[in-house]
C-alpha cells in the first residue's frame, strides 16, 4: 500500500530578470522538477539517486511541504498535503520529518541537545522533556519505550549516543554524532515517513556507512519509511528495496533495485553504475 503518492509535480524556480537584460524579455526559468509521479510504500526505503542539481532535494522537500509545488499533489496516508490548512498541515507533519544533509548546519549551535530533540515536543505540545526524563522507563524496543513521548535519554541510546549528551552543544561532537543526534530528533514524533537528504554525503566513508547502518536498523525495529535521497548507487543499493534515478527535473527509471542495479534500462542509470566504485556497508 502506497503511504505517500506524488503525481504529476512540477517546480520551477524563474531566474528574474532575462539573462541578457532585454526589456520585456521572459525571465529564464528552471524547471527543478519537471512531472514527477512516484509512490513510497509503507515500511520501505525508495533510494533517489541522481547526480547534484537533477532535482532529489528539491522533490524530498515538496514531498513534505517544505516548500510549494507549481503544480501537482502530494497525497500521504489518503490526505492531500498541498489543500491541508494550518492545523491539518501541523497534524501532517508529526508524520513526516526530514534528515538534512549538513549535520553541521542543521543544528543550533545555540542550544544544547537536550533542547534540539525536545524541540519538535514543544512545537507539536506532545509533552515535556522534564515530563518524559521524569517517567519510568517502561517496555523497550532498543531503548525506546511504548508510552509517548520518548525521553531525550531514550532518544540517545537509540542512535547510539550516551545520555550525557544531552547537556552538550553541538560544536562538541563530531560530524557522525551530530548526524546521529539529527536522527534523534527526526524520530522524536515517532513519524511514519522520514526524507533523508543525503544524511551522509559529508561524512567520511567509514562514519557514513555506520549512519546507512543505523538508519537501516532503526527502520527493522521501528517500522519507518524511508524517502533515501543520495548521488551515491552504492549506499542506495544497499539501503533500499526500490530506486528511482531522477536526471535533469525527471524520474527517468524506477524499478526493484536489483532490477535496476543489474538491468539498467536508461543510459543515465547506466552511467551512474559504471561511475561509482563499490563501498563496504555491512554491519
Amino acid at each position: 500500500m502506497a503511504l505517500v503518492e506524488a503525481r504529476n509535480l512540477v517546480k520551477v524556480y524563474s531566474g528574474g530578470a532575462s539573462p541578457f537584460g532585454v526589456p520585456g524579455a521572459i525571465a529564464h526559468q528552471v524547471r527543478a522538477v519537471d512531472d514527477v509521479s512516484l509512490e513510497i510504500h509503507a515500511g520501505e526505503t525508495l533510494g533517489l539517486v541522481g547526480e547534484s542539481g537533477s532535482g532529489k532535494s528539491t522533490l524530498g522537500r515538496l514531498i513534505l511541504r517544505l516548500i510549494e509545488a507549481t503544480s501537482g499533489s502530494v497525497i500521504f496516508n489518503g490526505q492531500n498535503v498541498f489543500d491541508a490548512g494550518t492545523r491539518q498541515m501541523r497534524e501532517l507533519r508529526r508524520h513526516m520529518q526530514i534528515i538534512f544533509q549538513d549535520p553541521f548546519g542543521s543544528l543550533d549551535p545555540r542550544m544544547r541537545v537536550r533542547e534540539i530533540v525536545s524541540e519538535p515536543w514543544r512545537i507539536h505540545g506532545s509533552g515535556s522533556s522534564s515530563a518524559a526524563d521524569s517517567r519510568g522507563a517502561g517496555a523497550l524496543v532498543r531503548g525506546f519505550s511504548t508510552q509517548n513521548p520518548w525521553s531525550p535519554a531514550e532518544l540517545m541510546r537509540a542512535v547510539g549516543m550516551d545520555e550525557s549528551a544531552l547537556d552538550r552543544f553541538p560544536h562538541e561532537f563530531s560530524g557522525g554524532q551530530r548526524q546521529r543526534i539529527g536522527i534523534a530528533r527526526a524520530l522524536a514524533l515517532r513519524p511514519r515517513l522520514i526524507v533523508c537528504d543525503e544524511p551522509v554525503s559529508a561524512l567520511d566513508v567509514s562514519v557514513g556507512a555506520q549512519i546507512v547502518n543505523l538508519l537501516a536498523q532503526l527502520q527493522r525495529e521501528l517500522g519507518l519509511t524511508y524517502l533515501f535521497i543520495s548521488h551515491s548507487m552504492p549506499v542506495v543499493r544497499y539501503l533500499s528495496s526500490r530506486i528511482a534515478v531522477m536526471h535533469r527535473g525527471k524520474i527517468v527509471e524506477i524499478g526493484a533495485t536489483e532490477q535496476i542495479i543489474s538491468r539498467p534500462a536508461h543510459p543515465y542509470t547506466q552511467q551512474l553504475l559504471a561511475a561509482t566504485p563499490a563501498i563496504a556497508l555491512g554491519t
